[in-house]
């Protein structure tokens, strides 16, 4: 066989305060976390720091936090995620990524922030690295507009201080289908299944704000650029495939990771490790990683492992 990096298996937990104020694990359907039923409580699916214990001890190679909390407005305040992760550091041994509301706020006092601050605030409480989702579209619109670096955006700053490697791109595109190549000025690729109308092709829209925003910026632009600003791997996620448990957007996998030579991490819609080795081998994603299929114990990461090792893609067991 010959050498190549070893593939890497990703648990990825939604922390956001439940109605109770409570910390908690959830996982959304196209984003909405909230149960149908009942109370319409945040959808509770563990604590955080004892699920990333348990993936450490499963194997998972990291473990993300996507703080997804409504407000994240003073991401500083927001102690009960900077404990988490302190607490996580004590027992998970594999790198931690965490993600949301890493940006330059001002808060109630009038002081405010750089992006790099917060930063610092969460890798020294034990991430590994941190993950950026909005700001990094307003930093590709940004360079696309002045046609070279500010210097100024997150991603640059961050990458500056703490090396590429610390920065992720988390991206949250949904796919538009379109009539011909041409129709959009975004790059569209031809869809290996067609739309509801016929349409042979499609592009991937950027959103912000959790999904809710749209904005006129295609992933495949985004990963371009992200990379251009110093980030050091993309986390790649897909609105339409989210919570659906039927395999990840290939598509739109290959399209970013043959787009760029920084890491790919393809998240949303596995539901069963042949997912994941469908995905290896179909595109150059360096990652896969899931969320609702571990945390409701439906699939194991061990159980995703022994079956890339079956497939003869490489892994870490």
């Amino acid at each position: 066989r010959s050498t190549c990096l070893a593939k890497r298996v990703i648990a990825c937990l939604d922390v956001r305060a439940n109605d109770n104020g409570d910390l908690v694990v959830t996982k959304g359907d196209q984003y909405d976390v909230r149960e149908k039923a009942g109370d319409n409580d945040v959808r509770n699916l563990g604590k955080p720091v004892e699920l990333a214990g348990r993936y450490f001890q499963e194997g998972a190679d990291e473990v993300t936090f996507l703080n997804i909390t409504g407000f994240r407005d003073f991401p500083l305040e927001d102690m009960p995620m900077l404990e988490v992760l302190q607490r996580s550091s004590e027992t998970v041994f594999v790198p931690l990524t965490v993600g949301g509301g890493i940006r330059d706020f001002t808060d109630a006092t009038g002081r405010s922030y750089s992006s790099l601050e917060v930063a610092a605030e969460y890798f020294r409480s034990g991430a590994d690295k941190i993950s950026i989702g909005s700001d990094a579209v307003s930093a590709v619109e940004d360079l696309l507009a002045a046609g070279k670096p500010s210097g100024k955006s997150a991603i640059e700053q961050i990458s500056e201080t703490y090396g590429k490697q610390a920065v992720v791109v988390s991206v949250d595109p949904r796919k538009v289908w379109v009539d011909s190549q041409d129709a959009v000025p975004h790059h569209t690729i031809r869809s290996s299944v067609p739309g509801p109308n016929g349409e042979e092709f499609c592009w991937y829209q950027c959103t912000v704000r959790g999904g809710r925003e749209g904005r006129p910026l295609g992933a495949y632009e985004l990963a371009k650029g992200v990379e251009e600003l110093g980030a050091g791997e993309i986390l790649l996620n897909c609105i339409d495939k989210d919570g659906t448990g039927d395999g990840f957007d290939i598509d739109l996998i290959g399209m970013v990771s043959d787009a760029v030579t920084i890491p790919v991490i393809a998240s949303s819609g596995a539901g069963c490790p042949e997912h994941f080795s469908e995905m290896f081998k179909s595109t150059r994603a360096a990652a896969g990683l899931a969320a609702g299929i571990f945390h409701r114990e439906e699939v194991s990461i061990n159980s995703v492992k022994e079956h890339l090792d079956s497939e003869g893609i490489p892994s870490r067991m």
